[in-house]
């Protein structure tokens, strides 16, 4: 396919992640005015969120097996208009069973959203340009944290919160749109990108554990911000949502920045991201009484765990022992995990221990993240790379080193010549 068509499904498949961590995150902003208007509780209206995440937790990798063998572009394409009709279904909802209702079929299609749409996003590029297209698609996410929530938000605090979600179904409409019309339509076993570039299972599964790890130590931090800006940075609450918006542009950066060296040193990436979300987590614990200090490290850890998140998504297409799209699932599953237990233990902790202890908690997760990490990188620093030449890192040795290596090793199995052209080559 084209370049310039392969940027266009590219860019539609970034909007919709942008699409659905805006409406995961939607009723943490409208909290108020939808429990107003529903009737409930502001407690119960928190179900939405809590409840969202663990259905995309618990159906991630059940439906992505049930859905195997369906093109991506049909099967992104029913996703988001399934993504459309149950979003546009919360505006019509006068109870909050029905509201809950159409918030578990969105969270249903963003279970396999989330499964399908990395490796569908890195077969429209070539292999060299894996991490890359995983940032892209990445930083929907996080410029919907920074500015897709926000806006939302302020649209449903002038117009009503049902305005809201009716706007983000029409964009929605429009992501789908591009989508269907731009997305090549291939079977999702075949490509460089169904499967993993060098399948390990051992580094799989320690990836998986990484993600928890470093997701549980990030939302402990993260979930009771505002508590500790105001506790203890001396902030007044009108402050926090600058605070919260430098996070989310530092979030921003991150991604791009990641984007930069993530196809050259995969592993070393993923060890200074999660080093530097510990190093944060931790200086807030120790520095956060002095503003300046609170702003920059709330700041740093919101883009180091942006980039790390990019970096999984990339080292995800690389070690995937058998099918990439259900070892994604595991990892969206994995990091569902981590937001769900990072909430709870910051909860459990911050009664007795006061909010420092809940960034003194996501930093000491973050540790025993690093620790896994960075022992895998020691012990196993080299692995083979796509196309078969070796590497470190997971990124290209030189040609010339690599061919010496296919001399000392003539009876090397063959790599598989990718199926399918794809933009870029």
């Amino acid at each position: 396919m084209g370049r310039g068509r392969a940027v266009g499904a590219l860019i539609g498949l970034s909007g919709g992640t942008f699409l659905y961590t805006t409406a995961e995150a939607l009723p943490i902003g409208l909290l108020l005015p939808m429990a107003g208007d529903l009737a409930v509780p502001p407690s119960q209206v928190g179900m939405l969120v809590t409840a969202y995440g663990a259905v995309v937790m618990v159906a991630s990798v059940p439906l992505t097996a049930l859905v195997r063998r369906v093109p991506r572009r049909r099967l992104l394409s029913a996703l988001l208009a399934g993504f459309v009709v149950s979003t546009a279904s919360t505006v019509l909802a006068d109870t909050f069973a029905l509201m809950l209702a159409a918030r578990m079929a969105t969270a249903a299609t963003h279970a396999l959203f989330w499964a399908v749409v990395v490796p569908a996003a890195a077969e429209l590029f070539r292999p060299a340009l894996r991490g890359r297209v995983v940032a892209i698609v990445f930083a929907g996410g996080n410029v919907a944290l920074t500015l897709g929530v926000p806006a939302g938000t302020w649209l449903g605090e002038r117009a009503g919160w049902r305005a809201s979600f009716l706007a983000v179904a029409g964009l929605g409409a429009i992501v789908l749109v591009v989508v269907a019309a731009l997305l090549p339509s291939t079977r999702p076993d075949q490509g460089h990108a169904a499967r993993g570039a060098t399948p390990d299972a051992r580094r799989f599964w320690l990836l998986v554990a990484v993600a928890v790890l470093a997701t549980a130590g990030a939302i402990a931090g993260y979930t009771y911000v505002a508590l500790f800006v105001t506790e203890v940075s001396g902030f007044a609450a009108a402050s926090v949502g600058a605070v919260l918006l430098a996070r989310g542009v530092a979030s921003v950066l991150g991604i791009i920045a990641v984007g930069v060296v993530v196809d050259r040193s995969p592993w070393l990436a993923l060890v200074v991201t999660v080093a530097v979300q510990s190093a944060a987590l931790l200086g807030l614990y120790a520095f956060g009484h002095r503003p300046a200090a609170a702003v920059v490290l709330i700041a740093l850890a919101g883009l180091a765990f942006a980039a790390f998140t990019a970096v999984l998504g990339g080292l995800v297409l690389r070690v995937a022992p058998g099918r990439s799209d259900l070892a994604a699932a595991t990892v969206s599953a994995a990091v569902n995990v981590g937001i769900t237990a990072g909430a709870f233990l910051g909860g459990l902790v911050l009664p007795g221990h006061g909010v420092r202890s809940t960034v003194l908690l996501g930093g000491l997760l973050g540790v025993v993240a690093l620790a896994i990490a960075l022992g895998e990188r020691l012990v196993r620093p080299a692995v083979v790379g796509a196309g078969g030449s070796a590497s470190v890192d997971g990124a290209a040795a030189p040609p010339g080193r690599a061919r010496r290596r296919r001399l000392a090793a003539p009876h090397a199995t063959p790599t598989r010549k990718p199926a399918g052209r794809s933009a870029g080559r």
